[in-house]
């Protein structure tokens, strides 16, 4: 699924691809490989946070942007369960709660083998319209 980003951002200098983004559900991948690792060869917890971060602020825009509003990150937790080291890392996001100033997404990272490798949640601000 092609989406129009600004070409030099986080989500591109990581490979990160949208799956799927249809209203309650984002999926997404991202490569384990050298930019996503950390020195001992695993993929590395931040890199894990930007995919979740991703997923779930591109959910929580798309549920407002009809009405020109913006989605802003406010809080990420995530606990990492298990290691990768290779292939692509997939996450699916959904939402928990879509209120009217925050949105809270729940997102789920696994290996290319179906292995749970991370489980995060993120609370959104919704910034409305002008």
């Amino acid at each position: 699924m092609e989406h129009k980003f600004h070409p030099e951002n986080m989500i591109s200098h990581l490979g990160i691809e949208i799956l799927k983004n249809e209203p309650g559900r984002v999926e997404a991948r991202m490569p384990v490989d050298k930019r996503t690792i950390q020195p001992f060869g695993l993929l590395h917890g931040g890199a894990s946070a930007v995919l979740a971060e991703t997923i779930g602020s591109i959910g929580a825009y798309e549920a407002v942007k009809g009405d020109g509003g913006k989605a802003v990150g406010l809080e990420l937790n995530i606990n990492h369960l298990r290691s990768a080291t290779t292939d692509f890392v997939y996450g699916v996001g959904e939402p928990i709660h879509m209120g009217k100033r925050t949105h809270v997404w729940d997102v789920k990272i696994k290996d290319h083998e179906g292995n749970l490798i991370a489980i995060a949640r993120l609370t959104v601000m919704i910034q409305p319209g002008r």
